[in-house]
């Protein structure tokens, strides 16, 4: 079976491809409502996770407080209509935002290397001492 190729583009899932445009457009999109709402100028898109079905999107930040998800939820019209405007697709997903727990989970093996006591100096490591 041989396989088809269509010029030099990688061929990605489509699902990859879905959440990576949609991940830049949002991206792109809550930095130009940065000027109308101050509580969206620190948010940073992680992810985005789109069903296959196209219905729903989870967008993924790298942390979330009250206040920005507050923002984010009364943003999320103008956010899904951005989407709808750039990118043709079946159906306009409805957006939902959660913090990435892998955020999460990498900070707290952060916190357990903080923990962790330090080397002696002058150990095995260092050149000379045998």
């Amino acid at each position: 079976m041989a396989s088809r190729s269509h010029g030099s583009a990688p061929r990605y899932p489509r699902s990859a491809r879905v959440n990576q445009i949609l991940r830049e457009i949002l991206a792109d999109q809550l930095e130009r409502m940065e000027d109308v709402d101050d509580r969206l100028g620190m948010l940073t898109i992680t992810a985005v996770d789109c069903d296959a079905d196209l219905r729903h999107a989870t967008v993924f930040m790298s942390s979330l407080t009250e206040q920005e998800a507050e923002a984010l939820s009364e943003a999320r019209v103008r956010l899904q209509s951005a989407i709808s405007q750039e990118v043709r697709l079946k159906r306009t997903p409805q957006l939902r935002f959660a913090p990435d727990p892998a955020v999460a989970a990498g900070q707290r093996v952060e916190d357990i290397l903080r923990g962790l006591p330090h080397p002696p100096v002058g150990g095995l490591d260092e050149p000379g001492n045998l």
